[in-house]
């Protein structure tokens, strides 16, 4: 038995809400970022900390 082409969000149980398309999947975020913002926080810190030693 062949199914057909659904088109429809069947996990929706409202028409209305049957009739929208599904929800977009957020994608991954890039871990590349997270580092970058890690060392720019420390850099600032380090600045910070060592201007007020000296």
């Amino acid at each position: 038995m062949t199914r057909r082409l659904v088109l429809i969000n069947e996990a929706a149980r409202h028409p209305l809400r049957r009739s929208l398309p599904p929800p977009v999947v957020a994608s991954a975020t890039n871990d590349d970022q997270d580092v970058k913002l890690f060392l720019l926080s420390f850099a600032a810190f380090f600045t910070c900390f060592y201007s007020f030693i000296f």
